[in-house]
C-alpha cells in the first residue's frame, strides 16, 4: 500500500475534475486506499456545494463550458518528458523524511484558486444583479403610488370642473322645490343641464325617515315619457341633503323635478305621493 498522500493542490484539482485521465485514474487508486486523502476530497467537494448553494442558480450560457474548459487546458503547461529513471540502491527511510510528497511529481504545480476565481467573480455579479433587481422594484412601486394619487387628484378636479360649469351656465334650469299640501317648510333647489345631463340639486328642513326608507329624485322629461331616477339621498341630522352630479343621460329636457320617499336603494319608478316638486 502506498503511504504517500497526494498533495492539497492535486486533490482540489482531482476534486474539480482538472486531472488528466492518467492522474486521474492514479488519484483515484490511492484515495481508495488512504482514509485521510478519502476525508480530505469530501472536505473539499463539500466547500465547492456549499459556494454552488450560496448564489441562485442561472443556466450556463451556450458554449460557456467549452470556453472555461479550453481555459483550462491553455493555462496547464505541458509535463516534461524525463528520460528513463536510473536504478539507484535502496536509501533507508529517516525520522527527517515526510510522509506527503505532491501527486504526479514530474507535472509542474498548479494552483486551484486561479480556476475557482472566475467563479467567485461570477457569483458576486450574480449578488449584484439581484440587489439591483430589488431597487428598481421599489422603484417602480413608489411610481405606481405617486401616479395613483395623481389620477385621483385629477379626477377629483375635473368633477369639481363641472359643478362650477353647471352653476355659472345661464342656460341651467333653476327651480326650488316646495312640500306639496302641506306648510312650505321643506324645500329642495335644482340646477339642471339638459344637453350634458348635469344635475345639482339641495335640500332643507326634510323630515328624517325611518329605517329601510330613503328619499329620491326624479326628473319629469317635457316628451311626457317616464320620470327618470337622478339619485337616492338622506338628509342629515339638520334636514339638509344634496345630489351632485348624478347619472342621467344627456339630452333629457325637464318639465318638473320631483321627490318621492322609497325602500332603501331607490327604485326605477316613483312611489307616489311625491312630497317635494317643482318646475
Amino acid at each position: 500500500m502506498n503511504t504517500q498522500h497526494i498533495a492539497q493542490d492535486d486533490l482540489a484539482l482531482y476534486a474539480l475534475q482538472s486531472l488528466s485521465p492518467e492522474e486521474a485514474e492514479t488519484a483515484a487508486e490511492h484515495i481508495e486506499e488512504c482514509e485521510e486523502c478519502r476525508r480530505e476530497v469530501a472536505g473539499i467537494r463539500g466547500d465547492m456545494a456549499l459556494l454552488a448553494l450560496s448564489v441562485d442558480q442561472h443556466p450556463l450560457p451556450d458554449g460557456a463550458t467549452e470556453r472555461f474548459m479550453a481555459r483550462v487546458a491553455a493555462s496547464v503547461a505541458p509535463a516534461p518528458v524525463l528520460a528513463a529513471p536510473v536504478a539507484m540502491a535502496p536509501v533507508a527511510a529517516t525520522a527527517s523524511q515526510s510522509n506527503v510528497v505532491p501527486f504526479a511529481a514530474v507535472a509542474p504545480k498548479r494552483r486551484v484558486w486561479p480556476i475557482l476565481v472566475p467563479w467567485f467573480a461570477v457569483a458576486a455579479m450574480i449578488a449584484v444583479c439581484i440587489s439591483l433587481g430589488i431597487e428598481n422594484k421599489k422603484l417602480s412601486d413608489t411610481i405606481n403610488a405617486e401616479s395613483a394619487m395623481v389620477t385621483r387628484i385629477s379626477a377629483n378636479a375635473s368633477k369639481a370642473q363641472q359643478v362650477v360649469d353647471v352653476l355659472n351656465a345661464p342656460s341651467a334650469q333653476r327651480v326650488t322645490l316646495t312640500l306639496t299640501k302641506h306648510a312650505a317648510e321643506p324645500s329642495g333647489h335644482a340646477v339642471y343641464l339638459p344637453d350634458r345631463g348635469a344635475l345639482l340639486f339641495q335640500a332643507n328642513n326634510l323630515q328624517a325617515l325611518g329605517p329601510g326608507k330613503t328619499y329620491e329624485l326624479w326628473v319629469i322629461p317635457a316628451d311626457g315619457k317616464a320620470p327618470v331616477p337622478a339619485g337616492v339621498f338622506k338628509p342629515n341630522a339638520e334636514g339638509y341633503a344634496s345630489v351632485v352630479l348624478p347619472q342621467i343621460a344627456p339630452g333629457i329636457p325637464a318639465k318638473a323635478f320631483g321627490v318621492t320617499i322609497e325602500n332603501e336603494g331607490g327604485s326605477l319608478t316613483p312611489t307616489m305621493p311625491i312630497v317635494l316638486a317643482g318646475g
